[in-house]
């Protein structure tokens, strides 16, 4: 059994993830002290890809990356990188639909935070980068961790806008989700079933951590 799939997808999805981490808390922290019609408005521009079909969200990646459009002729000509059709390509694709999932549930723990914690930090004299490391971020962190664990979820599963923008090359792209696709349509369901069982064992335990996170989260609502 060729495990080049599995390796290539935690790759792409560790990558993504490592992105999308650090995107969607910048994101979440700076768009939750705006205000409310242009929060609102930015919210929806940035969840669109979590509500939109996969394939969509590749056909735009395609617009933007693709080697007869600027940006891709742009980094063909000075770099000589092309910027579809590669194990690469399919990170683009992971950040853009793993983003919203991120941005949200950041969002969401950032808006529950206790400002007061922040204002006595300040009343000392300390910084808002040491703040929001050394305070925030850890009366978050249940919500990010959560967030942090879906996003890579996300990005592990994807596989329309990969589909689209990396294509499916044994040993060079091939993904999880598009080796599946792929056996499946050439008639070797018992290939096929093999990477479903081994997706469905890599769901399970990212179920599993998010159940665990959550219930650490009440846990601690409780006690406070």
């Amino acid at each position: 059994m060729d495990w080049y799939p599995l390796w290539n997808s935690l790759h792409i999805a560790l990558i993504s993830c490592a992105a999308v981490f650090f995107l969607g808390i910048f994101a979440a922290y700076y768009i939750a002290k705006l205000p409310r019609v242009l929060k609102g408005v930015l919210d929806v521009v940035l969840t669109l890809p979590m509500v939109l079909p996969p394939t969509v969200v590749g056909y735009f990646l395609l617009l933007l990356f693709g080697a007869k459009r600027p940006l891709g002729i742009f980094f063909m000509e000075h770099f000589g990188v092309k910027l579809v059709m590669n194990w690469y390509s399919a990170i683009f694709a992971s950040i853009v639909v793993a983003f919203p999932l991120m941005y949200r549930t950041a969002r969401g723990a950032f808006e529950s935070f206790d400002e007061t914690l922040a204002w006595s930090a300040q009343t000392l004299g300390l910084s808002n980068t040491w703040i929001f490391w050394r305070v925030r971020m850890p009366c978050c962190r249940q919500g990010i961790l959560a967030g942090t664990v879906l996003a890579f979820a996300r990005a592990l599963g994807e596989y329309g806008a990969t589909s689209m923008i990396a294509g499916y090359t044994p040993g060079k792209t091939a993904t999880i989700a598009t080796t599946v696709y792929q056996l499946w349509r050439t008639n070797d369901e018992a290939g096929a079933m093999q990477w479903v069982l081994v997706d469905i064992a890599i769901s399970a335990v990212v179920l599993l951590a998010v159940n665990l996170l959550e219930r650490r989260q009440k846990q601690g609502g409780k006690r406070t």
